[in-house]
């Protein structure tokens, strides 16, 4: 007879301190850019300094310095944290599948939340029928095709220098902040709708939109660790795969080798029957404890930060002057709409 075993590990807890770590480091970093870029438009030296973090959310730009690099061997000078993010993110991916949706993203938590108001509104989330779902989970990977293609098949060595050195790229960080800070109607109704799906449908965004959730996924196929189910030990309670954000069959499943696995471990914590569930490395018989997990997420990010400080390959060689005056010019040629 099987033992029924309370499983005691809180890898939920875990990794929601984990996402509110790097949330936490979001919002100082978003507030610190904010200063910089009032302190550029109201004076000739900007008082505030530009907080390179910013430019891990500039992925397209990131993704063409990374073909910069694989190129010339050299990384590229005008956003060089973003390169450095992008492959902490890939090295992520690589050893944990797409964990980074899952315990580092802000827009990760911020679709679980919106997904726990949906279910506090209608008592659950909805799920589309499975050959719809299918057929819209591989929009992510279309745009992710789409810019992969265009960067790597229809843009030259020369032509990719010079969108890396045009002023468009220096201020894409400004851009995307004017965009959030000015939003046109057009702008709002779409984040609407896609807050409005959220809220019905558990991660839609992540699930069938993010093209960085597709190139995660596409990495985390290569990743040694998975979720592993000990047949001997499960009772069969189906208590995995019904909290499964993915909707993964978790219980019929002895190893969970789907792109769309995140590594989020709701499974684990799930299972009422110790050591039942648990993050397996390939070929062997080692566990990968939930701690272990979260230290290796964060152990990645701070030795990212510090190779790029003392390599020199963190800050962006646009000068804070230089900055103001794009700023300035940006701001007359396109002024924000009342």
């Amino acid at each position: 007879m099987k033992t029924l075993v309370k499983n005691e590990t809180k890898p939920h807890r875990l990794r929601r301190t984990v996402q509110l770590i790097f949330l936490g480091i979001c919002l100082f970093i978003g507030w610190r850019f904010i200063e910089f870029y009032h302190s550029c438009l109201n004076s000739a030296q900007p008082i505030a300094a530009r907080p390179p973090g910013v430019e891990a959310f500039l992925p397209i730009s990131a993704l063409m310095s990374a073909r910069y690099w694989l190129q010339t061997g050299i990384v590229h000078a005008v956003h060089p944290a973003g390169l450095l993010i992008f492959a902490a993110i890939l090295a992520l991916s690589f050893l944990f599948k797409k964990s980074f949706c899952s315990w580092v993203c802000p827009f990760g938590l911020l679709s679980e939340k919106l997904a726990d108001v949906g279910r506090k509104i209608f008592r659950r989330n909805f799920s589309l029928p499975k050959w719809p779902d299918r057929l819209l989970r591989s929009i992510k990977y279309l745009l992710l095709g789409f810019f992969a293609y265009v960067i790597s098949c229809r843009m030259s060595l020369a032509d990719l220098e010079a969108f890396l050195e045009s002023p468009f790229n220096q201020m894409a960080d400004v851009r995307l902040l004017q965009f959030f800070l000015h939003p046109s109607p057009t702008t709002i109704v779409v984040l609407t709708i896609l807050v409005i799906l959220s809220i019905l449908v558990r991660n839609f965004w992540c699930r069938y939109l993010c093209p960085y959730g597709a190139l995660t996924s596409l990495a985390g196929l290569l990743s040694p660790t998975h979720i592993k189910r000990d047949i001997p030990s499960c009772i069969d309670c189906g208590k995995c795969a019904k909290v499964c954000p993915a909707s993964l069959p978790v219980d019929r499943l002895i190893t969970v080798y789907s792109d769309e696995c995140s590594l989020c471990l709701e499974c684990v914590e799930a299972c009422p029957v110790s050591n039942t569930l648990g993050v397996s490395v390939a070929f062997t018989k080692r566990r990968v404890w939930p701690t272990m997990v979260a230290w290796s997420i964060v152990g990645i990010f701070v030795i990212t930060l510090v190779y790029g400080k003392c390599s020199g390959h963190w800050k962006s060689s646009v000068t804070p002057q230089q900055m103001a005056q794009q700023i300035k010019e940006l701001q007359l040629a396109d002024p924000p709409q009342p």
